[in-house]
């Protein structure tokens, strides 16, 4: 006897034969000689009807008070062919075994719309909803795809470190890692923290990004990418902000702006194709009952050219424009995502690539342009949310590069190792960050980050 995954089973061509599945209740309906069990096992969106008749199941009675919503059960039965509407096949059941009981006064998801505010609540059982089992799933096919993508253009992949000693952005916004008696710090005699104590014997954080750390390898091996965990401690409360993500960076050898921008292009283009492609019932869930059009915006990122447009003439766009805007629009302001979406929505309507920002709201490593008051930084900016990717050539002149790092005051020691890259055989080099939670959030439709993220890190909330 086959066992087999619901996925699998949903089509005509699979009727006939009998089949052993596992799954978990999502309805049960019952009546006198007959019970209907719609049975989801997560590998799809769909449910599977299974038809319990007395005359076939043995102890059919004894049975009937543990098959309630979130029991775990595994079935053996003849799939049939539907005379139902909206289902192709059902599984006509021979054989029935609880495998978990669950106690419907109990259960926190009853048969109704939950709002999402609630299900973070109970994330251990958040997945077991349509909405949230639609987006994991395409947060594991976007992940592969991303993998995929890079990998079948002979990028190696690096593991990155997730304990650093130096601040990528310049930001500071970094969560310390210690393993000192906070109740006993010991001072030196200076009177500040003597971190010769601790662990690693010197200060210590949880990376901000792994582009630092993936340069080295650019630089001797080719074209690189790194996909891992990020942290940054900002105590932002909205929908687009988290603690904890995951980014995507990969880093092009002898390359420029032009070839960072073919690649951001071009890897947006491949992810969402492949994603139309495997996840077709997901997103047609998702466009009825989260984003309407959201398959629509899909395929235009698939199908437009993006356009390309400097950060000058973005800001003669906003400020000839005759819309409102909270944040005011200035020379040497940082684009806000209502100026960003501005952009793509209504401006160009499609995404827009918008390169030489000013130097002052840009990071250190960022390759200073020959006018000095601009760097080759570029931001991929997508309808519906703005920024989607933030990237830049990377500043190879050992000298240029001293300069920048005192300018934004850090400490020159903490990037020795990154300085004599450009000091033994320099190259051009590029590339950028893709936050990947908010290329799920912008894949689904959903409108807050926490939606996406299986355990979602914010200020006040470590849940889990």
């Amino acid at each position: 006897m086959t066992e087999i995954k619901i996925s699998e089973l949903l089509n005509k061509d699979k009727a006939g034969k009998i089949y052993k599945i596992k799954g978990w209740i999502r309805t049960a309906r019952q009546s006198k000689n007959i019970t209907f069990l719609e049975i989801n096992d997560g590998s799809v969106i769909n449910n599977l009807q299974i038809i319990l008749e007395e005359k076939n199941i043995e102890n059919y009675e004894s049975l009937l008070d543990d098959l309630t919503t979130g029991s775990s059960i595994e079935i053996e039965g003849l799939l049939i062919e539907s005379p139902a509407k909206g289902q192709e096949v059902e599984l006509s059941a021979s054989r029935i075994k609880i495998i978990g009981k669950c106690p419907s006064d109990l259960y926190p998801l009853q048969k109704k719309r939950h709002s999402f505010e609630y299900l973070r609540s109970i994330l251990h059982l958040r997945s077991r909803t349509n909405t949230q089992g639609a987006v994991v799933r395409i947060r594991s096919t976007l992940s592969f795809s991303i993998h995929k993508f890079f990998q079948e253009r002979g990028f190696l992949y690096i593991q990155t470190p997730i304990i650093t000693g130096s601040d990528c952005e310049g930001a500071g916004e970094m969560f310390r890692v210690t393993t000192l008696d906070l109740a006993n710090i010991q001072k030196n005699d200076e009177g500040l923290v003597d971190y010769n104590e601790d662990f690693f014997g010197k200060q210590t954080f949880l990376t901000v990004s792994g582009q630092l750390n993936v340069e080295p390898f650019c630089c001797s091996l080719g074209n690189v990418y790194t996909f891992g965990p990020t942290f940054r401690a900002e105590k932002s409360n909205t929908s687009r902000h988290c603690s904890e993500f995951w980014m995507i960076e990969p880093e092009i050898a002898f390359a420029g702006l032009k070839e960072n921008m073919e690649l951001a292009e071009d890897c947006l283009k491949y992810i969402m194709n492949e994603l139309l492609i495997l996840r077709e019932e997901d997103l047609n869930f998702l466009d009825k009952w989260v984003e309407n059009g959201l398959i629509t915006k899909l395929k235009n990122i698939v199908n437009k050219s993006f356009k390309h447009i400097t950060y000058a003439e973005a800001i003669d766009i906003l400020a000839n424009s005759k819309q409102q805007f909270e944040y005011p629009v200035f020379w040497g302001t940082d684009l806000q995502a209502e100026h960003e979406r501005y952009i793509t929505e209504k401006a160009f309507d499609c995404p827009v690539i918008v390169t030489n920002y000013p130097k002052e709201i840009k990071a250190f490593y960022m390759r200073l342009d020959d006018d000095e008051k601009t760097v080759s930084a570029m931001d991929v900016l997508v309808p519906g949310v703005g920024e989607i990717v933030g990237g830049s050539v990377r500043e190879e002149r050992e000298d240029v590069l001293i300069r920048r790092i005192k300018e934004m005051n850090l400490n020159i020691e903490d990037y020795i190792w990154y300085l004599e890259l450009r000091k033994f055989g320099t190259i051009p080099h590029a590339g950028f960050g893709l936050g990947f939670d908010r290329l799920v959030q912008y894949s689904t439709g959903m409108t807050n980050i926490r939606d996406v993220i299986p355990y979602p890190r914010t200020p006040k909330n470590a849940l889990f």
